[in-house]
């Protein structure tokens, strides 16, 4: 079974996991503003050297490819190519929504399906909707909230949300009875990426390190400054 090295900057902070035989080996994880530049490369060396093992006994990086904050996602997949080209190793590549799932699933019955939701603008968020098992019900998707998102699925069952993007969603959406939200806020995390990195490895389904792109779901937008009337 393989050592993968899981690396998540997807929201603010960042967070840092080794693996091995699919076991939990070492794990960091920084919620700080801007730690995600400063610490990574720190926290990736300690994650490895503390299990006691150096870099070049990784057999893949794993990394959280979006979606989630432009900058993070950029950092985070940055720096996880250069380490596979530096070490000559593979890459794989994790759906953030759906590691941030797996950290909730577990507590719930069968028969629940669940929506994280990252923070977008005003009332959009970056969600998707799975099933207990992970499969999705609903693809990801940068989606503007409001009474009717949901609708038809929380007449028929129960709906979990969490994620930095649900509290500004509760006041729409908890008039139907099936919607549920976690009182916690849950963050991305690099252990979880870990755990579906592991089955991803024994397919094979390696990225290609060359062309990816992180998933950032929609354009980045920014702020076009004016231009000053020269009189």
């Amino acid at each position: 079974m393989p050592l993968l090295l899981s690396i998540d900057t997807s929201t603010r902070g960042c967070s840092v996991a080794l693996h091995q035989n699919g076991q939990l080996l070492t794990s960091y994880d920084l919620l700080a503003e801007k730690s995600s530049s400063g610490m990574l490369t720190t926290l990736i060396q300690n994650a490895v050297e503390h299990a006691g093992f150096g870099l070049p006994d990784v057999d893949a990086i794993a990394v959280a490819k979006g979606p989630g904050s432009y900058t993070g996602l950029r950092i985070a997949v940055s720096t996880a190519k250069g380490l596979c080209f530096a070490l000559d190793k593979p890459l794989l590549a994790v759906n953030t929504l759906e590691a941030l799932t797996l950290q909730v699933s577990g507590f719930f019955d069968e028969d629940t399906l669940f929506c994280p939701m990252l923070d977008a603008r005003r009332m959009e968020v970056y969600c998707a909707v799975f099933d207990y098992t992970l499969n999705y019900i609903e693809p990801t998707q940068a989606k503007i909230m409001d009474g009717e998102s949901f609708a038809e699925l929380l007449r028929r069952q129960k709906i979990v949300f969490f994620g930095d993007g649900a509290a500004k969603c509760q006041p729409v959406m908890e008039a139907y009875g099936n919607a549920f939200f976690l009182p916690v806020e849950v963050h991305p995390s690099a252990k979880t990426v870990g755990q579906l990195a592991v089955g991803l490895f024994e397919k094979q389904q390696f990225e290609d390190v060359e062309a990816f792109e992180p998933y950032y779901l929609k354009e980045f937008m920014t702020t076009v400054p004016k231009k000053t009337r020269l009189v």
